[in-house]
């Protein structure tokens, strides 16, 4: 067995069931609006109903079922609260006090009701109309010596129509600096499968679930970040399927879960077994143990011509040859140091995967978030191709997405580095010229505001100050700015770190009806499988000061540019005036008003699962990338005597993203606090210390830079040894600015080199 902790999570029952039930209800019942969110609840994720603003895993196809889980629960109640955050709440706490509170405690102050102002001289936000405001940021975006000091931030809640508006209107001012969360999460997910397949989504469906003989889940928690996925494991565990988990931490959800709406499991408090088999790496070895499985493969082939399918790999791919001598020259003593798993492990994964015909890879952050990220995601997809796992039913590649439509935003063109042919059809549409230079992802976006380069900060929606790396430096950054501007439902951290001038923007939520001029409006997203559908929200406004984000952004580019290039204000009073747009710009989209009212929406054809392959060799590419040299713990121990571990940070249960819903953390038995690190038993002896320590957490780096929490409580879990883990935001601050992968500038939260230190 791998070498960790044995002691599994204090929670022993299985994921979901009478504890999920119960968990629901106390975040209802804490809404202080429990009618308003059970009614809205019914409608989750329903033909006719809204969207859950939680994660981007696909709908069920099941008629009539309940589509919803205890995350959407906590997200819809977390929006459908009675509690309001309204001028009287900003005149009774100045910033510079608010400052001073726990991300739990501002989020949980309710609803924001209209727009605030932050002036610069006075410590309070104070009102201001929605005409002041849009003229403060018109103002401000004119002002500008050029366009790209501007900075056109996006949260993956955002909906199809705004995001193509969005984008629409920083191109018009003359920017591609549209940094958003995809370059802190998925980014090497698309990156890597773009230069393997030509196109960085997943190549499966739903349907695929239900056909694979095998799943394999990499880096990934399902349990805590997007639980409706259990429900899909669950049903191919009881057909038979074999699921494979591998990660690090021993998750709960990955081992049993109960379906709250099975009649059977609840009564007999009973579960299913998702995952037959779990194997736990050392964090950033899952290339290493990937190189192992194809190792295993090529010796396998070697005696039985079967274990590759070489039709495949003859007629559709390129590179073959060079991988196998990559491959081949991987040493095994490297392979096992890097993974920490054993031989016999490792070939007993590439039995698994080679007696299996039908086969689907999902992954999450723990695969994207490392130095060498881009080069494991396209490891994945080497190992699926060398089975012709690509492109056949019940197979394919499956990135797991975290925001609801974060997969969307970047279909919509929310991305600081488009293709050329999307820019080409904006440019055929509209009457300005396109602007062609990259922009500033998140990261350079930070480097750009602390250097000056970057003037003006607009979230659509979000959290950044909280979610971004290196604390410290990013609000630094963003106090810099002449203006920051919050298009938010919620009051969260990154409105009381301001810039000189600061702009809060309350908008509808997902659940919230939409009043336009021509009529009540819906809107679209894409989930993780491609699928386009509607979203209507059942719920009455919070306040009828708020507006939706689709007529904040409008407001704010009519302010900015006029209506000379492109009728803000039509589009904004009737989305299917945009939707027309998306369709004559984006192939895929004919006939998009249409569409979206069939049924659960449509499919966006997927080129790769059709094997047809958009790379620059027109055939699925191998990739040839070395092994790392060294992980981070390898680097980091040359520049210090003291004992090096490497960290990763990652959500509590009772969290989404930035967003806490409340402090505890159930399947990993920790209630009532999170500042707590996790460690293996044997890592906690080495340092003579004890379960229930608390110590001070430093980041080892070699710039100079003090990088540090304290107060943090060691709990004894099964974690791998060398490796810990903690929540963010709150060890965000150890995560070095320039700590990002190779390839796509994505901070390393899964790689970070700590030393502890007892306090």
């Amino acid at each position: 067995m791998s070498k960790s902790s044995k002691n599994d999570p204090a929670y022993s029952s299985p994921a979901g069931g009478w504890g999920a039930l119960r968990s629901s209800a106390k975040h209802l019942i804490q809404s202080e609006n429990a009618a308003k969110s059970v009614k809205a609840l019914l409608r989750a994720n329903q033909p006719g109903g809204f969207d859950c603003p939680g994660c981007a895993w696909g709908d069920s196809t099941t008629a009539g079922k309940v589509d919803f889980c205890e995350n959407g629960v906590k997200a819809i109640a977390w929006e459908a609260t009675s509690k309001r955050v309204d001028s009287s709440f900003f005149r009774q706490y100045s910033i510079t006090e608010l400052q001073q509170w726990d991300d739990h405690s501002l989020e949980k102050s309710g609803r924001l009701t209209e727009p605030m102002y932050y002036d610069g001289e006075n410590d309070h936000y104070q009102p201001i109309s929605w005409q002041e405001a849009f003229k403060v940021i018109g103002l401000s975006l004119q002002q500008l010596s050029s366009p790209n000091e501007a900075l056109f931030y996006t949260s993956g809640r955002a909906s199809n129509e705004v995001a193509y508006l969005y984008q629409l209107f920083g191109r018009v001012l003359g920017t591609n600096n549209f940094p958003d969360c995809s370059n802190m999460c998925h980014e090497a997910s698309g990156i890597g499968m773009t230069k393997s397949l030509g196109i960085g989504k997943g190549t499966v469906t739903m349907d695929d679930f239900s056909e694979a003989d095998a799943i394999f889940v990499f880096g990934q928690n399902p349990g805590t970040n997007h639980p409706r996925m259990l429900g899909t494991l669950r049903e191919a565990s009881k057909r038979g399927a074999k699921i494979v988990s591998i990660n690090n931490l021993k998750e709960r959800g990955l081992q049993k879960f109960s379906d709250p709406q099975s009649p059977k499991e609840m009564i007999f408090l009973t579960g299913t077994t998702i995952s037959k088999y779990y194997f736990t790496p050392r964090l950033g070895g899952d290339m290493a143990l990937l190189r192992g499985v194809a190792k295993c493969l090529f010796e396998r082939f070697e005696q039985d011509k079967s274990v590759l399918d070489t039709d495949f790999i003859n007629e559709h791919c390129h590179g073959f040859a060079d991988y196998q001598r990559s491959v081949a020259a991987s040493d095994w003593d490297k392979i096992l140091d890097q993974c920490s798993l054993t031989r016999e492990e490792i070939e007993q994964i590439a039995t698994i995967y080679a007696s299996s015909e039908k086969v689907i890879f999902t992954w999450a952050m723990g695969i994207t978030q490392h130095r060498h990220s881009v080069a494991t995601v396209r490891e994945l997809v080497n190992v699926l191709m060398l089975r012709g796992n690509i492109g056949k039913t019940g197979a394919g590649a499956c990135p797991v997405r975290g925001h609801s439509n974060v997969q969307g935003n970047r279909t919509m063109g929310i991305n600081e580095k488009p293709s050329m042919d999307f820019l080409d059809s904006l440019e055929k549409r509209y009457t300005f010229t396109v602007p062609r230079d990259a922009g500033f992802n998140t990261v350079e976006s930070i480097h750009a505001m602390l250097e000056g380069k970057a003037k003006v900060f607009i979230a659509l929606g979000g959290n950044f100050s909280a979610a971004t790396p290196d604390t410290k430096r990013t609000h630094q950054a963003l106090k810099k700015c002449d203006l920051t501007v919050q298009i938010s439902t919620k009051l969260n951290r990154s409105h009381v770190i301001t810039g000189k001038r600061a702009l809060i923007l309350p908008c509808l939520g997902r659940t919230e009806i939409d009043r336009q001029t021509s009529g009540e409006q819906c809107i679209t997203v894409e989930d993780s499988m491609s699928m386009v559908h509607a979203s209507t929200g059942p719920n009455e406004p919070a306040s009828a000061k708020l507006r939706s984000e689709t007529a904040i952004v409008a407001g704010m580019a009519m302010a900015s540019l006029g209506d000379k290039t492109v009728d803000w204000n039509k589009l904004a009073s009737n989305y299917a005036l945009i939707r027309e747009e998306i369709s004559a710009v984006l192939p895929g989209f004919e006939n998009y008003n249409s569409r979206i009212k069939a049924g659960k929406g449509f499919y966006l054809q997927n080129p790769a699962a059709l094997r047809q392959w958009r790379t620059p060799e027109q055939k699925a590419t191998f990739s040839t990338a070395n092994l790392p040299a060294q992980l981070a713990h390898e680097r980091a121990q040359a520049i210090t005597q003291k004992t090096v571990l490497t960290l990763q940070t990652m959500r509590s249960h009772d969290q989404y993203n930035t967003t806490i819903y409340g402090m505890d953390d159930r399947y990993r038995g920790v209630y009532g606090e999170r500042n707590v690190i996790f460690m293996n038993e044997e890592d906690i002896s080495k340092q003579a210390l004890k379960n229930g320590d608390y110590v001070k957490i430093t980041t080892v780096s070699n710039d100079n830079i003090e990088r540090s929490v304290s107060n943090f409580k060691i709990i004894e879990y099964a974690i791998p040894l060398g490796c810990v883990a903690a929540y963010y935001p709150e060890t965000n601050p150890l995560v070095p600015l320039e700590s990002i992968a190779d390839d796509c500038g994505t901070p390393t939260y899964k790689s970070i080199a700590v030393s502890i230190e007892k306090i």
